[in-house]
């Protein structure tokens, strides 16, 4: 909203300053300063709201250390994330870039359902909260909503040379020249396509399309192309969601983690949409895709603010409330941003602790099967609770988790210029 105040002012009275609401730069680091300032002001509030209507975490008995301390803490503190994102973005952001929509609508469906299987718990007293085909259902819609606008919106761009657009079929949306930084004082044409294609290092050209997962189709490969982005897309947003959700077992651990991946999908948005940047890093040039590095700014601000009260001794937890949301917000950032591929890496935290409970579910059955009686790899899963079952405080597991996921996300950075 500010951002078309001031373009006003700027255009019809010139107003000294107005000009800088134009530049991504400025408007995201007042997103940052001014999330962080509202989840920090409003958080306590929340806090205290939160512990008058009795809504506290109940706490089963695994035999962990410190862990009946945690009984009756407040729940549901995603709201506070929320609210410090959407709040900013509301007043920054251009409210018509498909990019921000897009994300918006991804926040307040998560939210949703995080919030809904939060209710359930405290209010209904169902300790497994909401269903989980409901949970998946919900994930669903976000990855078909998602995957169906990147396909058929025509703001959803990439800009491409104009052979390669006609030698692989892609539909051309738009046509201009631009000037060539390889033979000065010329200009060579490019194009905008609408396509099923991705970033992902290793690869010469630093991209793939769909259609090269579908080789063996033949002829009928680049039509089913589409349907498989579509299926990628549903499939990153639930395991995505989900490891956020079982990342969220240790004070400050979760929010630590998620704002180093936004930190991280912060970058690779502004490169993406920077000419300068993605030509030199050989990525896709995505036109208006900048605009949502103002949206990230406010999430990552928003996650800062929460971890301020989420620190240890933690003052209030995320819940569903806040985990859902943050998993599914950064698996829909990473698909628009088209670097779904890099996920296993970007979030390789989230992908450790999902693969600590599959592993530990499989060996459990398989051994069971076998031997009349389960037995186990880990001595509790997720992988932060076998941590704390050898003794270590959970302050040093969540520290060391953020210093792994750094490298991971500094490492997933610079895969983009490995060809």
């Amino acid at each position: 909203m500010l951002y078309y105040l001031f373009d006003y002012l700027d255009r019809e009275f010139d107003l000294p300053g107005a000009g800088l609401f134009q530049y991504i730069s400025f408007r995201a680091g007042m997103a940052l300063i001014l999330s962080l300032v509202i989840s920090i002001i409003i958080g306590k509030h929340i806090i205290n709201w939160l512990r008058s209507m009795q809504i506290g975490e109940t706490v089963r008995e695994l035999g962990l250390a410190g862990q009946t301390s945690k009984a009756g803490t407040p729940t549901m503190g995603g709201i506070i994330i929320v609210a410090a994102t959407l709040i900013p973005c509301l007043l920054l952001a251009q409210l018509d870039n498909i990019y921000i929509l897009l994300m918006l609508v991804s926040t307040v469906w998560m939210f949703t359902i995080g919030f809904l299987d939060d209710y359930i718990k405290v209010f209904k007293k169902d300790k497994e909260g909401l269903k989980g085909k409901f949970k998946i259902a919900g994930q669903v819609g976000l990855g078909l909503i998602v995957g169906i606008t990147m396909l058929v919106n025509d703001e959803v761009v990439v800009r491409m040379d104009p052979s390669l657009a006609t030698q692989r079929g892609y539909e051309v949306t738009q046509s201009l020249f631009v000037k060539d930084k390889e033979k000065p004082n010329t200009y060579k044409e490019v194009v905008y396509v609408k396509a099923p294609i991705t970033n992902v290092p290793f690869f010469k050209d630093n991209e793939l399309d769909y259609s090269r997962i579908l080789w063996f189709l033949g002829d009928n490969a680049r039509g089913l192309s589409s349907i498989l982005f579509v299926v990628m897309a549903v499939f990153v947003i639930a395991a995505v969601s989900n490891g956020a959700n079982l990342t969220d077992g240790l004070d400050g651990q979760a929010a630590g983690v998620s704002a180093i991946v936004i930190a991280a999908l912060g970058v690779m948005a502004y490169t993406s949409g920077n000419s300068l940047a993605a030509d030199f890093l050989r990525i896709f040039y995505i036109p208006y895709i900048g605009e949502l590095v103002i949206y990230i700014a406010c999430l990552l601000g928003g996650c800062l603010g929460f971890l301020w009260y989420n620190v240890f001794p933690a003052r209030v937890f995320m819940g569903d409330t806040g985990s859902l949301t943050l998993g599914g917000i950064i698996a829909a950032l990473a698909i628009v941003v088209r670097k779904e591929l890099l996920i296993p890496v970007l979030c390789g935290v989230f992908l450790i602790e999902n693969l600590s409970v599959i592993i530990q579910v499989w060996y459990f059955k398989k051994t069971k099967k076998k031997h009349g009686e389960g037995r186990r790899v880990f001595l509790m899963a997720p992988l932060h609770h076998h941590y704390q079952k050898k003794g270590y405080h959970e302050v040093t597991i969540s520290i060391r988790f953020w210093i792994v996921q750094i490298l991971l996300a500094v490492l997933a950075v610079i895969t983009l210029k490995i060809r």
